[in-house]
């Protein structure tokens, strides 16, 4: 078995040891601090007990282990300094990393908990080579405090197996992988003994086995995990970013200091895209602004907008509302030394219609642009519209969805002649309201009712309209723990006061139930 080494593809991988550690020295030296002076590990429970989940470097040399009981630990190294895992904050964290190595790269994607990969094919030249590029990624990360292992190989495979198992220095690339431990191909733990039992113990013994026979022992995942390593499969990149329709990058020699003045590069910037959109006769409906730091750190910025817009000052009012909306302002540290707006999503824009006495004719414009403005401040999913739902039950017939999400024009199903009452009430109670009617029989209209302990005598009524449920759907139409759902028989009614409701019947009387329940489900007036 040989392997294929990639001309044209190259990988850097980029490995933190001490990504929860390193990210509480960094981001949280307040708490850092209070900790004492012994080593720092990281617990988590599993199964009942506190187990240690990363240690130091000082823990590792004193033979403390990922996985060790705290009790252990703590047998071995009294003074210990003890910090509660936060998955969710490393995870932040390592994604804002990810998006201060889109300097080197649009290719970049996590890998793993505690590694990113970047796709550096044909991007090593800006940096005078990959080696040099992977040495300024490196630096510039140890710099800001974070311990890195970085490896470039022509498989992401290979450049997540060199970053993490040391070995010794061998001529080229293909001999570097050969004496990658089995460990390196990432199987279960028992596959990995039964390798080793076997004999095999780095990745060179399983490239000189046949194919077949290793899939009959060990299985067709262990086949599977050796080709990618040695570059023989192609597993494409997934980029934690997608590809932008445009992309504008602006590097300074000298680190900027100043919010405003970055922002004032930005709307050039957005002009410039303004201009690339007009020429492909189109709008843009997301923009991404990223501030890359000099330390490392990214600060992206994303706006939408509910119509298509390539027009600078408005662009620029959007990421300024986004700005005053953080909860921690950008904060320029030693300066940011790069800026990068994207369109990720571009719509077609038709020309704007003029009125005759000056000014755009389209008024829905301003309206999207009061949307616009409302998102960004108080949210993406605080403004919403309704937008109608292929489903006859009324409480499940329309959805509330953001904003800034337009859709194509929908139908909101029949409504009535003009003069007539409404066919649906202005307002939903959900759920439905027990309430307790009397009625001539059981299946007949209502005659009285009482709701919120005040009692409704009902002089008029319209009636019944029948609803079935949704067959297809179990559990829809379903109130009360009603697990199959019943037919709905609604009436309008008014009572002597002048007051609608609509009200229904839950349920035929004989055929799904002998005693019916009503409910008020919605206000007409």
């Amino acid at each position: 078995m040989t392997m294929t080494t990639s001309a044209t593809r190259r990988y850097l991988a980029l490995h933190f040891p001490f990504l929860a550690l390193d990210r509480l020295r960094v981001a949280r030296p307040d708490q850092w601090a209070t900790g004492g002076n012994g080593p720092a590990v990281i617990v988590e429970p599993v199964r009942g007990a506190m187990r240690l989940a990363s240690v130091d470097a000082d823990g590792l040399a004193i033979g403390l282990l990922p996985a060790m009981t705290l009790a252990d630990a703590r047998a071995r190294e009294p003074d210990l300094r003890v910090f509660d895992a936060q998955p969710h904050a490393d995870q932040d964290w390592l994604e804002r990393l990810c998006d201060g190595c889109g300097r080197y790269t649009p290719n970049a994607a996590l890998d793993g908990p505690d590694g990113l990969m970047l796709d550096i094919s044909g991007c090593d030249h800006l940096w005078g080579g990959e080696e040099a590029l992977a040495r300024d990624a490196a630096d510039r990360l140890e710099r800001y405090g974070m311990r890195v292992r970085h490896a470039i190989a022509a498989s992401p495979e290979a450049a997540h197996a060199l970053a993490r198992f040391p070995v010794p220095p061998a001529p080229d690339e293909a001999a570097t992988i050969r004496r990658l431990p089995v460990e390196a191909l990432r199987l279960e733990d028992e596959s990995a003994v039964a390798l080793r039992r076997a004999g095999l113990r780095t990745v060179g013994d399983l490239a000189a086995r046949p194919a077949a026979t290793l899939a009959a022992r060990f299985g067709a995942e262990a086949v599977d995990a050796l080709h990618a390593l040695l570059g023989l499969g192609h597993r494409p990149l997934a980029p934690r970013r997608a590809r932008p329709a445009i992309r504008i990058d602006r590097r300074f020699a000298e680190p900027i200091g100043s919010t405003a003045y970055a922002l004032k590069r930005l709307e050039e910037m957005a002009t410039e895209a303004g201009e690339q959109l007009a020429e492909r006769g189109q709008g843009g409906r997301r923009f991404e602004a990223v501030f890359f730091r000099s330390d490392g750190l990214a600060f992206p910025l994303r706006v939408e907008t509910g119509l298509p817009v390539r027009d600078a000052p408005s662009i620029l009012r959007l990421m300024r509302e986004r700005i005053d909306a953080l909860s921690d302002p950008i904060d320029p540290g030693f300066g940011f030394d790069m800026l990068r707006l994207t369109v990720p999503l571009a719509e077609p824009m038709a020309a704007t219609q003029l009125a005759l006495e000056g000014g755009e004719a389209r008024k829905g414009e301003s309206v999207a642009a009061l949307v616009d403005r409302l998102s960004i401040r108080a949210g993406r999913g605080r403004i919403q519209r309704l937008v109608p739902r292929d489903s006859h039950i009324p409480e499940q017939a329309q959805l509330a969805l953001p904003a800034v999400e337009v859709r194509a024009p929908a139908d909101w199903g029949p409504v009535g002649e003009p003069g007539d009452p409404p066919l649906r009430p202005i307002h939903l109670f959900d759920p439905p309201q027990s309430i307790d009617v009397v009625a001539g029989v059981p299946d007949g209209p209502p005659h009285r009712f009482r709701w919120r302990r005040a009692l409704h005598d009902v002089v008029r009524f319209e009636g019944p309209e029948r609803i079935a449920p949704e067959w297809w759907r179990a559990k829809d139409g379903a109130i009360e723990g009603d697990s199959i759902g019943k037919t709905r028989d609604y009436y309008r009614v008014e009572d002597a006061r002048g007051r609608r409701y609509w009200l229904f019947r839950h349920g035929l009387y004989g055929a799904e139930t002998p005693d019916p329940g009503w409910y008020l489900h919605g206000l007409f007036a």
